[in-house]
């Protein structure tokens, strides 16, 4: 169990945590979350040992390991597939020691161990992983310094969830994820088995990774079981409760204040006057809990809507290297009020096309016909980077618009969501959300007929995303989406665009179906592993492929319905040992029926074990059928 005893830190002076206390009990999974600049990396920091605290303590049980993301991902030339099992130290070593040994006894227990902590599967574990992360078998033996920074974080995320700690913190780990990447990882957390603390802005990974929330809120930790909704429901009623409670209090205060002021001079009332002057000065006053106002996102609309097609696509192919077309045979329309999402795995070309649409590439051949005077915006993570560091908002805005009236310009950068603190504050100090907010406003200054949104939520609390939601939905405009936030997607687009196998193609099914495309294995290999692929190493022809895969599905059926009754048990065990441990995290059952207490701890003690060996059992049955659908 994770025991956090009155704990307090500051950073830079300002207090973020003041005398909290918390315990988690082990195996849960709970997704941490409070505004911008609440404290939650700070929290983190405190339970890895990386800070300090002011007052009190965080605990673990002895010998518990924890494990996050490092800060820098790996630059090396090992390959994809060696980093992640170098991240299990344990099995490195004991094949080290294994190789040098010569005591038969040691051995013998080295050789136990490995098969304890299931060394024979690491290399098939390790590469399920990678696979999950949207690393293909090519892309997992190649060098990690071949790779991008986004990616390489992808392979410091694969090696922390190979190495199993006891105690797994993830700080916004899909912020350098596609839909895809989100999706695998949503299932992974789902069914870790050890305790998971996870930040996370995505309602989506909340309401499906986590059974627990921790709500960072004034200082001080607050848990919840429950997924994020639930969260959020169980919030409002306690909020409105507490205002009855208020109202209660304040109407009480009033009637003794009164009384005391009628009476206090007669002598008959004077010992019941004194006795409420002491009951109100007992009466502490109930602190309201304190919502944030959230500045909303404002995007002008055109003074005047265009006719349809705003842009019409023809037998239209684009890339960056002449004759090797990343995207082509585009036959596409894009009408002046279309909601489109971009789906697709990262390195299909969503941003190439995002580009195409807003001229920062031009088609290679084929026609891309543009309505004229049509106006257009184009919003991507990467341009945070090129604000200028040592400039303020109001400094930036006026580059845009040189002959604005100062009190014009600070009424602009207001309506970004910039106050007057923030205003004359260099970019170089703004937070990563506060900087999205510039960009995003100084990208839609133009009042756009089209609006291209390439991930504008990596820096966005939940509370910011809704109101990003909100100011999508009035603006009047055609919208193009690229982002792994499911909400957002279904809250505000209207149709589904699938970026990969070298073209854009409408998709006819919802989220809920791309998602089950997507988890079911059944999404394409990107660009470059098609690419790669040796021509012996292709299908004869797609009706002996379906023909073979139909005979494999079929000769493979009792193996698959022995996976899922063991993922059933799986399920069944961990809802037990979650139960058990909500019962015995009660301090009081311990003094009202300690018998009770320790049936419930064997009780936990025989689900675990049972765990164990059914996990194993589901890793075994899982692999077999892993290699005899490869084979």
């Amino acid at each position: 169990m994770l025991q956090i005893n009155d704990l307090s830190a500051r950073v830079a002076g300002r207090l973020l945590i003041d005398h909290a206390s918390l315990a988690i009990p082990d195996g849960v999974k709970a997704g941490l979350v409070g505004r911008n600049g609440a404290g939650k990396s700070t929290l983190f920091r405190l339970i890895t040992g990386d800070l300090a605290s002011e007052s009190g303590n965080v605990s673990l049980p002895r010998n518990a390991r924890i494990g996050q993301v490092a800060q820098e991902a790996p630059g090396t030339e090992d390959s994809l597939l060696d980093i992640v099992l170098q991240a299990d130290e344990e099995r490195v070593a004991l094949l080290a020691e294994a190789e040098l040994a010569t005591d038969p006894h040691r051995i013998a227990e080295i050789h136990m161990r490995l098969a304890d902590i299931e060394s024979h599967s690491a290399e098939s574990r390790a590469a399920s992983i990678l696979s999950g992360l949207g690393f293909g078998p090519i892309a997992q033996s190649r060098p990690v310094s071949s790779f991008s920074g986004g990616w390489r974080m992808r392979v410091a995320l694969a090696a922390v969830l190979f190495s199993r700690p006891d105690l797994l913190l993830l700080d916004e780990p899909t912020n350098y994820l596609d839909m895809e990447g989100t999706l695998w990882l949503e299932n992974f957390v789902a069914r870790y088995p050890y305790t998971v603390l996870i930040i996370s802005h995505d309602r989506d990974v909340l309401n499906n990774a986590v059974n627990s929330i921790i709500h960072l809120d004034q200082k001080k930790l607050n848990f919840y079981r429950g997924s994020y909704d639930q969260f959020e429901r169980q919030r409002a009623e306690k909020m409105e409760l507490l205002q009855k409670q208020i109202t209660k209090q304040q109407a009480e205060r009033k009637h003794m204040e009164a009384f005391v002021e009628r009476f206090r001079a007669k002598a008959s009332k004077a010992r019941q006057a004194q006795s409420r002057l002491k009951a109100l000065e007992r009466m502490q006053p109930l602190a309201a809990i304190v919502e944030e106002n959230v500045t909303p996102f404002v995007f002008d609309a055109p003074d005047k809507m265009l006719p349809s097609p705003i842009i019409r696509m023809e037998n239209a192919q684009v890339g960056y290297t002449p004759g090797m077309p990343v995207l082509k045979n585009l036959n596409l329309r894009i009408d002046h009020d279309d909601r489109i999402a971009l789906l697709g795995s990262n390195g299909n070309g969503k941003s190439t096309f995002a580009k195409l649409i807003a001229e920062r590439l031009k088609e290679d051949s084929g026609t891309v016909t543009r309505a004229s005077g049509l106006r257009i915006s184009f919003f991507a993570q990467h341009q945070i980077d090129d604000l200028r560091p040592d400039e303020t908002a109001v400094q930036h805005l006026r580059r845009a618009l040189p002959d604005t009236p100062e009190s014009r310009l600070r009424g602009r950068v207001a309506r970004m969501g910039l106050g007057t603190d923030k205003m004359d504050t260099i970019a170089d100090k703004l937070s990563g959300g506060e900087k999205a907010r510039l960009l995003m406003g100084l990208a839609t200054l133009n009042a756009p007929h089209l609006l291209i949104l390439d991930e504008p939520t990596n820096h966005l609390d939940i509370e910011a995303r809704e109101s990003l939601v909100r100011a999508l939905n009035d603006y009047p405009g055609a919208v193009i989406l690229i982002s792994h936030d499911r909400h957002m997607v279904e809250a505000t687009m209207d149709r589904l665009w699938i970026v990969g196998d070298g073209t854009v193609s409408r998709y006819d099914g919802d989220l809920e179906d791309y998602k089950k495309l997507v988890l079911s294995g059944s999404k394409a290999a990107s660009r470059e592993e098609r690419e790669q692929v040796a021509p012996e190493e292709l299908p004869v022809s797609k009706v002996e492929q379906r023909r073979s895969a139909a005979e494999k599905r079929e000769a493979l059926k009792p193996l698959r319905r022995q996976i899922t009754t063991l993922e059933t048990q799986l399920s069944r065990l961990q809802k037990t040992i979650a139960d058990l441990d909500e019962k015995l995290g009660d301090p009081a059952l311990y003094t009202s029926s300690p018998a009770k207490a320790t049936e419930f701890a064997k009780q936990k003690s025989v689900a675990e074990r049972t765990l164990e060996k059914v996990e194993l059992e589901w890793i075994e049955a899982s692999e077999q059928y892993d290699a005899a659908m490869a084979d």
